[in-house]
């Protein structure tokens, strides 16, 4: 079921492979553990691609693209992950990231709205960026931890039932 379920979004190698801006990277493309459906590949992408979705910085995509490279894990599937966080969810994640580098590094409480813009970034980012960035690196490594592990359970758990009704349907045959 994961694989098929994984299938279903895989992207083609050879129409990626062909696009201009991939050009660097063709010599690196043809590795089938960037692009398989496998357990060993699929899950550590998955964590990979939570992981960066927490971190407060654009880009997520290409990131866990190049780190999917770079680690050697399925690059679609660690693309795709980064869309945990959404621009729904991108608030109340901060704000509970930040509240949490806060507390760990005990520096007094700044009121902020997080805002998509320059100005927010030039003028209130600026002074509340390391207690954020700690909090989004503690949770992000905590969602991609529980990721990894549930992904992992329920692929494991998915292939063992397919083997189990595979095994009783020979033996329902066999008798």
């Amino acid at each position: 079921m994961p694989r098929r379920f994984f299938r279903k979004f895989a992207f083609k190698r050879q129409h990626l492979s062909e696009l201009w801006f991939m050009a660097p990277f063709r010599h690196m493309l043809h590795d089938h553990r960037l692009w398989g459906i496998r357990r060993r590949t699929v899950v550590p992408a998955f964590a990979l691609g939570l992981f960066i979705s927490i971190l407060p910085f654009p880009g997520h995509m290409l990131m866990s693209a190049l780190l999917a490279l770079a680690f050697r894990v399925n690059i679609p599937v660690a693309a795709l992950a980064t869309w945990a966080n959404n621009p729904l969810t991108m608030g109340p994640t901060y704000y509970f990231a930040y509240r949490l580098g806060r507390s760990l590094l005990d520096t007094p409480l700044r009121e902020f709205e997080l805002e998509l813009s320059w100005e927010w970034v030039t003028h209130t980012f600026v002074t509340i960026w390391q207690p954020m960035l700690l909090g989004c690196v503690i949770v992000g490594a905590v969602v991609a931890l529980v990721g990894y592990v549930v992904l992992d359970l329920l692929w494991r758990g998915s292939i063992s039932d397919y083997k189990t009704r595979k095994r009783n349907q020979r033996r329902d045959r066999q008798d």
